[in-house]
């Protein structure tokens, strides 16, 4: 997939496409903002669309996802647990019928959450089909089972994959910070080309602006920045130009690197359950 001559223009196009799934459900889009809500987030969702209506013992509970998170070392049992609760306060997530006892009943998605996640899958396959010319976006609108089989094999492999589970260094200063993953999206997304013609590329970025569309604090964007650049991973324009950053080739590199990752399991995910329908 890294070789493939399309795969950093490939990578901007998705990018652009998850902050236009953000501006959608931007309530929702902080759920996913850091890498460890991520990893939870999809975690519970497989665990959601695995459920077996006649099975009590199958759905979303914080002592399924507990378990299934802690095997990834992904997150704490209590940082699970407390996730959970906060969905559930936001009503993103609500009790479903079944269960022996109110304090076994699994939980669902709410209906927002169910259109975010389904179009966050649309918008990964669609990326793939742009680059091999496949045709996975239009089979997974027509058949909606793709997306419900799919989704948590992907997300089993991701979650054993410790390339995944832990990101490279330079993407990691990112993709731990409260929304610094779609952050790192949006800088992404910003360049004419992501192939940089020296060691570099060069992006206009207003930082109140950039805080204020992600719901988070100007200082938390400020040292988020102060970061990425003590390790030099971006850095001001010499001419003292406000606005002007540069993004380093080895972030870019970094972060093609982890896209893959995901993109690639996705992608297998998609196979297998297309395989099996034939």
């Amino acid at each position: 997939m890294l070789q493939n001559p399309r795969f950093l223009g490939v990578l901007q196009t998705s990018a652009r496409a998850l902050i236009a799934v953000n501006d959608l459900f931007p309530r929702i889009a902080r759920l996913v903002s850091s890498h460890r809500k991520w990893m939870l987030t999809h975690a519970a969702y497989a665990l959601h669309l695995e459920r077996d209506p006649n099975d009590p013992e199958t759905g979303i509970t914080a002592a399924r996802l507990q378990k299934f998170i802690h095997q990834t070392g992904g997150a704490s049992r209590n940082t699970a647990a407390a996730f959970l609760a906060e969905l559930v306060t936001y009503k993103l997530l609500q009790p479903v019928a079944g269960g022996r006892s109110r304090r076994t009943r699994p939980l669902e998605p709410a209906g927002a959450s169910e259109n975010a996640m389904r179009l966050w899958f649309k918008s990964q396959m669609s990326a793939l089909d742009l680059l091999d010319g496949g045709s996975r976006a239009i089979e997974a609108e027509a058949d909606a089972s793709i997306f419900e089989r799919a989704q948590p094999l992907a997300v089993k492999r991701l979650l054993s994959d410790p390339n995944w589970t832990e990101p490279p260094e330079g993407v990691a200063v990112f993709a731990w910070a409260e929304s610094g993953g779609v952050i790192l999206d949006d800088l992404m997304g910003r360049p004419a080309t992501l192939t940089p013609p020296s060691d570099k590329v060069w992006i206009e970025v207003n930082l109140p602006s950039l805080a204020d569309h992600y719901l988070v604090s100007n200082t938390h964007v400020r040292r988020l920045f102060a970061r990425a650049e003590a390790a030099g991973l971006i850095g001001k324009a010499q001419d003292g130009r406000r606005g002007r950053f540069w993004l380093s080739a080895r972030l870019i590199e970094e972060y093609a690197y982890w896209q893959a990752i995901k993109l690639e399991a996705l992608a297998s995910a998609f196979d297998q359950v297309t395989a099996s329908r034939s």
